[in-house]
């Protein structure tokens, strides 16, 4: 058994404020729930258009994004699945947009660069173009937290099957989703895509988003929040709708293994698609 919680946010470009705001949520969501596994959402340490990402990017290890997580995690004795920051890229004047994992101690666990990056003109006009400054990660990550396997991705890579594909097969029992959807496609897809992919890998999902309005150089934006876990049968089993907050849930691996029992979808596979990075 692990207890997962997730953390809704409303970051925004104020970066002092933001790592103030998760340190709050954090501690609050420890109280009230006791979890052994916290996420948060992507971007919680800033959030003002990826324009600006080369600006606020921290280094491979000690910015910071990364010594508050550390420090956290280490205090108050609980794993911290640090949604994404803006990191410093190899190439000079980009980022990497990395999830950074801590176990109780506050030692890094794990570290992922998210793979597929938000190109995408939505119905209203508005236009994201995450890799004119952000470089995609190359490596599919999973790691262990105390028994339990955990698949990693990044808010747009939830629209990407093949991945989730790829985390099951290499032992994922929980997949974390950390996210800034916004509010125009999170109306409608958002918990579409999250439920599809618990129910097509027989997984746990968590998806810690962000929530409220946010400025950017090219105007106002919004997020959708609906921060969930949703068990290995599709059903949401706990939410944060709208506004800041928390939620979370008793991730029971005997349930996991009883729906991968009934419907033996990855032995059932007849199609084998490998994914090249």
């Amino acid at each position: 058994m692990l207890r997962a919680a997730v953390i809704q946010l409303n970051t925004r470009s104020d970066k002092a404020a933001n790592l103030a705001a998760i340190e709050t949520a954090v501690r609050a969501s420890v109280a009230r729930d006791r979890p052994d596994w916290i996420q948060l959402p992507e971007h919680c340490e800033w959030l003002g258009g990826s324009s600006g990402a080369p600006a606020v990017a921290e280094p491979y290890r000690n910015g910071a994004t990364w010594t508050l997580l550390s420090r956290l995690s280490r205090e108050l004795k609980v794993w911290i699945h640090g949604g994404s920051f803006y990191e410093q890229s190899d190439n000079p004047g980009r980022a990497y947009n990395t999830t950074v994992v801590f176990d109780r101690d506050g030692a890094e666990r794990a570290r992922y660069r998210k793979i597929h990056l938000f190109d995408v003109t939505t119905a209203d006009g508005a236009q994201f173009h995450e890799s004119a400054t952000v470089d995609p990660g190359k490596q599919i990550v999973t790691y262990d937290c105390e028994g339990v396997s955990v698949g990693c991705s990044i808010c747009y890579d939830v629209r990407f099957p093949e991945l989730f594909q790829q985390l099951m097969k290499q032992g994922a029992a929980l997949i974390a989703v950390p996210a800034a959807f916004t509010l125009l496609t999170g109306k409608d897809h958002w918990e579409v895509l999250l439920r599809s992919r618990a129910i097509e890998t027989e997984c746990w999902i968590a998806a810690a988003g962000q929530w409220g309005s946010y400025s950017t150089p090219a105007g106002e934006r919004q997020s959708f929040g609906q921060s969930m876990i949703i068990d290995p049968w599709g059903a949401v089993v706990a939410r944060v709708s709208d506004g800041l907050g928390s939620a979370s849930a008793v991730l029971d691996m005997n349930f996991l293994a009883k729906v991968r029992q009934q419907i033996p979808v990855a032995a059932n596979k007849a199609i084998h698609v490998e994914v090249s990075l």
